[in-house]
């Protein structure tokens, strides 16, 4: 790497710490949290959802707040928000406070996720990209690890409300030292500050929309069947969360030199065949082991979506980045929007009806997957 990319990697390696341990905390705790405390059902749990998706919908907007403040920046004020978004969850057990809570965390998490895109194919190569991203979400899995032991420790001794804000604390703590950071490039090409939309795109944003509804079923349905049917415990969910972020640990960074080896294609028929029999279980399946380990493939198969970014690096303008991420964001959640509100009605009539929706939009994202082609290939 180079004295630039160093810089960069480090930045992005500290706030993929904090954003995890944030983020992962409030995944393991608001099921329980919604269904002991606010007790939300479905239907509630579906349209909390959604709204959780709306800011992500709105990345869009990182476009134009580019003119104000420069990428690292806005990425470091994005974590801070986050941060306060999950401290300030456990004050508020309530639906509509859930929601106010929820709509904070999300627009700190949506926004960073999308500069943490933009910011890794900006500074590394077509080769180092890959590399880069699965390092960066084995870091994730190795914090998810670590979040979910502190979790799992936390909760013998404190409450919900002091498990939010030391989460949160911890989170706004990493943005704060990220905030007077500087580890930009001024010699890389100044990106678009407008919408870029482009007819040789078409099959990333395509991809992106029906990933976000895969992923949202996934999000929104897996962990609430978990609680809601098979009546995992928060101990349980926590040791569930650990085992399954042990095998992302060593996992990821092998499929970052994966895309590289057999190229996305390949990877990415794996993963949406894969997912057609895994949504099939959750729908089907009677047995609460069995469909904990179906969680853990899920998982698994979640990363190979940085395949997708990769595809779209090979096919790009070096300018186009930074929007064409703001806007495949946006494409993401328009149907993740929809996704989970009525995924949430669809589960009160039954609730295998999401999970047969996830493999069917698995088949078509396979069908899609065999159009894939760039210059080299």
């Amino acid at each position: 790497m180079t004295k630039s990319q160093r810089k960069m990697y480090i930045f992005l390696f500290v706030l993929t710490v904090v954003t995890t341990l944030g983020f992962q905390g409030w995944r393991i705790l608001i099921n329980n949290f919604a269904v002991e405390i606010v007790k939300i059902n479905g239907q509630e749990m579906g349209l909390l959802q959604s709204i959780r998706e709306v800011p992500g919908f709105l990345a869009l907007l990182v476009i134009y707040l580019l003119f104000i403040f420069t990428e690292h920046r806005l990425a470091a004020l994005s974590v801070i928000i986050l941060g306060i978004g999950v401290g300030l969850t456990g004050f508020f057990p309530c639906f509509l406070g859930l929601v106010f809570c929820t709509l904070l965390m999300s627009f700190g998490f949506h926004y960073y996720e999308t500069l943490n895109q933009s910011l890794t194919l900006q500074y590394f190569d077509l080769k180092q990209a890959p590399l880069v991203m699965g390092k960066l979400k084995g870091l994730a899995a190795l914090v998810n690890i670590i979040t979910g032991v502190i979790v799992f420790g936390l909760a013998f001794w404190l409450n919900y409300k002091q498990m939010f804000l030391v989460l949160g604390g911890l989170t706004v703590l990493g943005g704060l030292w990220a905030l007077v950071q500087d580890p930009s490039d001024k010699q890389l090409p100044p990106q678009h500050k407008k919408m870029i939309l482009r007819k040789k795109y078409w099959l990333f944003y395509v991809l992106t929309l029906f990933a976000g509804a895969r992923r949202q079923i996934f999000v929104a349905f897996a962990v609430f069947l978990l609680v809601k049917k098979f009546h995992y415990s928060i101990l349980e969910i926590s040791v569930l969360f650990v085992v399954n972020n042990v095998l992302n640990y060593y996992f990821s960074p092998i499929l970052g030199k994966a895309i590289n080896r057999f190229g996305e294609r390949w990877i990415l028929s794996l993963e949406y065949f894969s997912l057609i029999f895994i949504f099939l279980v959750y729908a089907f399946g009677e047995n609460k082991w069995l469909i904990g380990i179906m969680y853990i493939l899920d998982h698994i198969f979640f990363n190979f979506a940085i395949a997708i970014r990769s595809f779209f690096q090979k096919i790009a303008d070096p300018k186009d980045i930074a929007p064409s991420m703001a806007v495949g964001f946006t494409i993401n959640h328009i149907i993740a929007v929809i996704v989970p509100v009525v995924g949430g009605v669809l589960w009160m009539y039954d609730y295998r009806i999401p999970f047969i929706g996830g493999a069917i939009f698995s088949f078509i994202s396979l069908c899609f997957v065999q159009l894939i082609k760039y210059k080299g290939e």
